[in-house]
């Protein structure tokens, strides 16, 4: 054993999430599952960019009225 390792420490919540897993395998698929339905998304491209050529440039200040 080095002198300059570190005793093995772990967590309670790395100890938590490593008990959660052994004991639910089907967990990490599932948690991927939900991010590919809610964020991993196929983008268009065109479709973006007739988008962002469509924003109307904001006032500095968005409640001054046009005196």
């Amino acid at each position: 054993m080095s002198i300059f390792q570190r005793p093995a420490y772990k967590s309670e919540v790395t100890q938590f999430i490593e008990q959660m897993k052994s004991s639910k395998p089907e967990l990490e698929k599932s948690q991927r599952d939900g991010r590919a339905l809610l964020w991993d998304k196929a983008i268009n491209r065109e479709v973006a960019q007739d988008i962002a050529a469509g924003r109307v440039a904001q006032k500095p200040y968005v409640y001054q009225t046009n005196a």
